[in-house]
């Protein structure tokens, strides 16, 4: 104490010295503690996209497409994810709408799922390769067959078939799948019945 007394400077010196450790050591821990994994904004692009992992958009998948776009990339290259994708992703980083990019493909409110001719299935296993949600059950030599709940509709098992046993399917419309197709939110185009019309209203 007595030192300290005699270099009151120092003693300035070494208190700062020790509350900067313990600061340091304080923000290091939470760094690691509440440390984010990735980027957030990055994660909530892609829960907006439709997951085919199709590659319509040029990435190989949704979470690269997801990244591009956080990079500052197009929203407007995913068929899948259609009007209402880009509308939910001009929304998310408030951005003006635009119509989807035709080089990528055409919305289909319908889309397929895999249907593979088991009868003709030769077992090569290609398809099985070539599915990016692991949506095809076979193994080498013996049948394959497709889980239609997990299929996306990605069409990417079809070109590898040698065999070309597997066709695209698209679910008969019905009440449960049936949906409202939206006004243009590009073009505003939007039809109204008009029920009281002028020369109604004149009668």
């Amino acid at each position: 104490m007595e030192f300290l007394t005699q270099y009151p400077l120092l003693a300035a010196l070494l208190a700062l010295v020790s509350l900067a450790a313990v600061f340091g050591a304080l923000l290091g821990f939470a760094a690691i503690r509440f440390k984010t994994e990735g980027n957030p904004i990055v994660d909530q692009i892609n829960d907006i996209l439709p997951q085919t992992q199709c590659g319509q958009c040029g990435y190989p998948g949704c979470k690269p497409y997801a990244e591009a776009i956080a990079n500052g990339d197009a929203i407007n290259k995913c068929p899948p994810g259609g009007e209402a994708g880009i509308q939910a992703l001009a929304d998310l980083l408030d951005l003006e709408v635009i119509p989807l990019d035709d080089e990528h493909g055409e919305e289909d409110p319908r889309p397929a799922v895999a249907y593979i001719r088991e009868d003709e299935c030769i077992g090569c296993t290609k398809c099985i390769q070539a599915c990016p949600v692991d949506a095809i059950l076979g193994a080498a030599k013996q049948m394959h067959t497709v889980i239609a709940s997990e299929c996306t509709g990605c069409d990417l098992c079809v070109e590898p078939c040698p065999v070309d046993c597997i066709d695209m399917l698209r679910e008969e419309e019905s009440l449960q799948n049936w949906h409202w197709t939206l006004p243009d939110p590009v073009g505003r185009n939007v039809e109204i019945i008009a029920t009281d019309s002028p020369r109604d209203r004149a009668a």
